[in-house]
């Protein structure tokens, strides 16, 4: 029998880094979720949710497995030996999608400073870089234990936030929830925010590597998938406590708390969303220190101090407070649309054949194969 601690760090801890990684500025605001899954009705939304949660589970399980057979635990050397040559094509993309979620975030962190706490956009924007900068400094332990922890705070008060709708607008929630009707698109709306958030899949290795067996892969997989999602649900009911007047909203959830006349809560949203800003953006970036790491390493060079990490990691900061001056709603709506079918060509379809493929040829050959990924 597993002891607790083992099956803590195989089936929960990969989960709560993809759940801290996932929900940032769009999700954590409500923005991502009223435009996916809210907007296609009470039922329609579930729906969307439901066929995200087994996307999301499928993939993340192939993924967890493939990582797992060929020891890769850091985004390059793992799309080098599922793309061989194309890799220069996800890296490029990477970058992008790195940067869109940062602009997200710091657009959104600068929204809560301002909006929650009265204070100049530019101290929440300068806290969350000396934050990160911080995480990225003391490494990958410190940043998963982080990451562990806050998903059990962020659980805890978005259950809280249902509790305060269902009692304010239960009858409201109870009314679109009588009603069967669901907008069409809710299925391909659903894959298509399974398909954009599963770009953070490879930037997360360093989280599955406790993981010994295909059967603890899939589990990891899944269970991951329902870790990220359950929030998304939670989110999706209360707001229709207040629906149809959510879907305009940029930043929904402090709008929903205005409409449930529950201050003294926005407080405390605000504290857990800022803190979930922090895991998220470390969480991308250190996917994204752990591949120049093994690029050091491969090359013979010394691998980047602790200085240089936290240095680097601010500068991308930095530089996406650029793009945040699009705002929430347009980075949401558009480019992470765009980048849904850009992962779909690049990462998930190459994964469901390719990886698939060296999955079941390296089962039939009766043992793992070694660890090695396409030169380039």
């Amino acid at each position: 029998m597993q002891s607790i601690d083992r099956i803590f760090r195989v089936y929960i801890a990969p989960g709560c880094v993809v759940q801290s990684v996932i929900i940032g500025g769009g999700y954590g605001t409500g923005r991502e979720i009223v435009e996916y899954f809210t907007r296609y009705g009470f039922w329609g939304g579930l729906m969307g949710i439901a066929a995200a949660i087994g996307c999301m589970g499928l993939v993340l399980a192939i993924t967890f497995e493939f990582s797992r057979l060929y020891k890769y635990y850091d985004y390059r050397t793992f799309i080098r030996g599922l793309l061989g040559p194309g890799w220069v094509v996800f890296e490029l993309t990477a970058v992008a999608m790195l940067l869109l979620m940062l602009s997200v975030l710091t657009a959104a962190a600068g929204t809560i400073v301002t909006d929650a706490f009265h204070l100049p956009r530019i101290l929440g924007l300068v806290g969350m870089a000396g934050v990160i900068g911080l995480l990225s400094f003391f490494g990958r332990a410190l940043l998963t234990a982080v990451m562990t922890v806050w998903s059990f705070v962020l659980y805890a008060v978005f259950t809280i936030f249902l509790v305060i709708a269902l009692d304010r607008g239960g009858g409201q929630i109870a009314v679109h929830a009588a009603n069967w009707d669901a907008s069409a698109g809710w299925t391909v709306s659903g894959l298509k925010y399974a398909f954009y958030n599963l770009s953070v899949a490879p930037l997360i290795l360093y989280a599955v590597r406790p993981i010994e067996t295909r059967t603890e892969a899939v589990g990891a997989g899944v269970a991951a998938a329902f870790i990220t999602m359950v929030p998304a649900a939670i989110f999706h009911v209360a707001f229709f406590a207040a629906y149809p007047g959510v879907l305009e909203q940029a930043v929904p959830i402090y709008w929903m708390i205005g409409e449930l006349k529950a201050p003294g809560f926005l407080v405390i949203y605000s504290v857990m969303l800022f803190g979930a800003f922090i895991r998220s953006g470390a969480g991308v970036l250190q996917g994204l220190l752990e591949r120049v790491a093994v690029f050091c390493e491969e090359k013979g060079w010394r691998p980047p101090s602790r200085t240089a990490n936290a240095a680097f990691t601010m500068s991308a900061i930095l530089i996406s407070v650029l793009l945040a001056n699009l705002g929430v709603i347009a980075l949401v709506a558009q480019g992470y649309g765009v980048m849904a079918w850009v992962y779909l060509g690049v990462f998930i379809a190459p994964l469901l054949t390719v990886g698939l493929y060296r999955i079941r040829k390296a089962g039939r050959a009766g043992s793992p194969p070694l660890a090695e990924a396409p030169g380039g």
